[in-house]
């Protein structure tokens, strides 16, 4: 006997041979094959409905057959696994769109869990393959989930990234520092003000509120990476007497962009860059042409390590 299985979804299709074989002995307690193979059990599923398939029409007689007893009455259909679940739609008064079929539940079941796991193929995949998954599952919603947490996430982590930078205070700002309820509006004592405006917390291109609390290092260390990376920086304060350092900054990052690939420079400098432009903006013509001449005249230098003067471009 040949048997076709189809699966309709995964469109796959495979054929198999089974046969009785020979009888076996009924003393043999341990036989080689089953005394009832898939051929043998299907071919007496067929004769058991035939005659109740032949009194009631239905052709050709099917694997299985229901009936049904109504006083008088005998009925018959062919089996249909939708029914119990139709049945249960009705009683839930649940209406869907097309025919009702159990199987939507698992794959509504599979977009949940996607949307919880945020995408995670190994947590979303727990009840079979992640090949599975992949062939049968990721192609549609789940696979739009995905994207969208992925997408998601990326913009978070560049908008936390532009809006994280540093606080640039005008002269005017700066001036009103002292004023009461100035210092609570930036999440800063009356201590770290004076530091501020005394100069003692000047990093080199900026002021920090905190350099023992960098988000670039463990806390109670002192900033590894001032003051390259200041302008990305949340603790950064640029006030006015640091228009020089900003300028310099800003000259010894055109220099790193004609040395590095712009895709290179971008990765590593970009936001600095952004930052740093818009800080310099902030000021005058005449405060930028003042600081200029400052540099000329005292022979100013960025104070820069060792290591910001070597980039390997890989």
């Amino acid at each position: 006997m040949t048997i076709d299985f189809s699966k309709g979804r995964a469109r796959a299709r495979m054929r198999q041979a089974f046969s009785t074989g020979e009888p076996q002995s009924p003393t043999l307690l341990h036989p080689a094959r089953p005394r009832l193979d898939a051929g043998e059990i299907s071919h007496r599923l067929l004769e058991l409905n035939r005659p109740l398939a032949e009194r009631f029409g239905v052709t050709p007689v099917p694997l299985f057959l229901r009936a049904a007893v109504v006083w008088p009455e005998v009925t018959a259909s062919v089996m249909d696994r939708a029914l119990p679940f139709t049945r249960w739609l009705k009683e839930q008064g649940v209406s869907v769109d097309g025919k009702p079929d159990i199987r939507r539940l698992r794959k509504s079941s599979k977009v949940e869990k996607a949307i919880a796991f945020k995408g995670r193929v190994s947590d979303i995949a727990d009840d079979h393959s992640v090949q599975t998954f992949h062939r049968h599952y990721a192609h549609g919603t789940t696979l739009k989930v995905i994207a969208g947490s992925v997408i998601t996430t990326a913009q978070s982590r560049w908008l936390d990234k532009a809006l994280n930078g540093p606080v640039v205070l005008s002269g005017e700002a700066e001036q009103s520092l002292g004023e009461p309820g100035s210092a609570a509006a930036l999440g800063l004592t009356g201590e770290e003000i004076e530091h501020l405006r005394s100069g003692q917390l000047d990093m080199g291109v900026s002021s920090c509120k905190d350099p023992f609390a960098s988000p670039y290092g463990r806390p109670g260390q002192l900033c590894p990476v001032a003051p390259t990376r200041c302008l990305e920086c949340r603790n950064a304060f640029v006030l006015p007497s640091n228009l020089p350092q900003l300028l310099l900054f800003s000259d010894h990052l055109e220099r790193l962009q004609l040395r590095l690939s712009p895709q290179h420079f971008h990765a590593l400098w970009g936001q600095s860059r952004v930052n740093v432009t818009e800080a310099i903006r902030a000021r005058t013509d005449a405060e930028i042409g003042q600081a200029r001449q400052q540099i000329a005249e005292d022979q100013l230098a960025l104070p820069l390590p060792l290591s910001a003067h070597v980039e390997f471009d890989a």
